[in-house]
């Protein structure tokens, strides 16, 4: 096969193999899981690049802020993205290279700590709507959107927890640096959690916003900008499904964008879950007319070369 450049989309949660343990030797042993995969791609021949979420880790970031409030300052949203962009890439970065290793393939891997665009007037900004950080009784809560101006809900009769922005990404600040690594075959980790939202003004600097953008969405955009022959979404099953978790559930191996979008209004894919994969691997083929791909990472490889995963065309 020839050699393609593809990006590929891993999760945050695919870190947290088991939730009741979640030390950094454990998150690592789950990236070199991960990264084992890939690295089989890379010694294949082909480019890599490789976006990732950072959902659990930056509730992480923000409990330990939560804890030290009374001794250090305030940790803003957009530096607990960039802290985390660093940490998991630091993490992929020596899994991949291990494992490059192992196979005797000398690729080099670099993580760009990325920043993503977004626009002031983005809706999301007047309405917030992504949870994160931990659950708080009503009286915190009351504190905090008082003294702090924080946007905070009631979840499910679980507490309360306070809502973010989602913008949608707008453009990858550093994707020059990114295509220059890329074209020189290393094997780059970019848009980390979406990557750390900013936004331009009229003079053209930049400054960052408090909130989270959809790593799909990102990684759809860095795809799109790369002009990759293939863009993969990794994700917890090797197929998506119609019907998920009832009795008439049935695999789908190769479909177009048009059914793509009608599975979609029909409401197969859960918001939150399938759906936003399944929306930007539509955005990423109708852009490009390349070929998107979900699946999980045991058959990525696979995918490529044996049909596995769920393959999305135009």
């Amino acid at each position: 096969m020839d050699s393609k450049l593809i990006v590929i989309a891993i999760g945050g949660n695919s870190l947290i193999e088991d939730p009741s343990n979640v030390t950094i030797e454990s998150q690592y042993e789950a990236a070199r899981k991960t990264a084992s995969h890939i690295a089989r791609l890379i010694k294949a021949g082909h480019r890599v690049v490789i976006a990732h979420g950072n959902g659990p880790q930056v509730g992480f970031v923000l409990l330990r802020a939560e804890y030290s409030r009374p001794i250090l300052h305030a940790v803003p949203l957009d530096s607990c993205v960039a802290d985390t962009q660093g940490s998991i890439g630091y993490q992929l970065q020596m899994a991949l290279k291990n494992e490059l290793t192992k196979l005797g393939c000398e690729a080099e891997v670099a993580t760009v700590v990325t920043q993503v665009e977004v626009s002031d007037d983005d809706p999301s900004f007047g309405n917030p709507t992504k949870p994160i950080g931990s659950f708080m009784s009503k009286e915190e809560a009351e504190e905090r959107t008082e003294k702090e101006g924080w946007s905070v809900i009631e979840d499910a009769g679980r507490g309360y927890r306070r809502v973010v922005p989602s913008p949608k990404p707008q453009a990858i600040v550093e994707i020059e640096t990114v295509k220059a690594l890329a074209r020189e075959g290393v094997v780059v980790i970019a848009a980390g959690g979406g990557g750390i939202p900013v936004v331009k003004d009229a003079e053209g600097m930049l400054k960052g916003k408090e909130a989270v953008i959809d790593k799909d969405l990102a990684a759809a955009l860095l795809a799109k900008a790369l002009d990759a022959d293939l863009f993969v979404i990794s994700t917890a099953v090797e197929k998506v499904f119609l019907d998920w978790g009832k009795s008439t559930q049935r695999a789908l191996d190769r479909i177009s964008v048009e059914e793509a979008r009608q599975y979609v209004a029909e409401g197969h894919f859960a918001p939150g879950s399938m759906l936003p994969k399944v929306e930007a691997i539509i955005d990423f083929v109708e852009s490009t007319s390349n070929v998107g791909l979900i699946t999980d990472p045991a058959h990525i490889l696979g995918a490529l070369y044996e049909g596995k995963g769920t393959t999305i065309v135009r």
